[in-house]
């Protein structure tokens, strides 16, 4: 499966976005997705999961509250709904799938979206 993340920019603290996670191959809703991200200088971190049939999600503590994932497996894609951004969430923020449950190591995950670069302005 390919991935093809998109929908970042420059938004100020407080404020919302939505980045999208465009797949393309066969059988999308078998794959469980993950997003992560990555700041400059930062290891890439973890921010949350939806699982494939069930859309069962999962969230790092960060986020948790601020941030929901959703999908549609007919169009093929993810959402990843950001509110309440804090200038801490700026990163580039990357989808990835695999198959079987969620995890929160990126080394799990085989398919890698390129990234989409969301700045946070303070």
């Amino acid at each position: 499966v390919q991935l093809q993340a998109s929908g970042g920019g420059l938004v100020q603290t407080g404020g919302s976005l939505r980045v999208s996670c465009v797949a393309s191959g066969r059988a999308f809703s078998v794959y469980t997705v993950g997003w992560f991200r990555q700041s400059p200088g930062k290891e890439r971190e973890f921010v949350g999961s939806i699982a494939s049939n069930h859309a069962a999600t999962y969230y790092a503590d960060s986020v948790k509250g601020r941030f929901t994932i959703s999908r549609d497996n007919a169009k093929n894609t993810v959402w990843l709904q950001m509110s309440s951004l804090k200038p801490e969430d700026t990163a580039v923020y990357y989808c990835a799938a695999k198959t079987g449950p969620a995890y929160i190591t990126s080394i799990s995950y085989n398919y890698w979206g390129q990234g989409t670069l969301v700045t946070v302005s303070s």
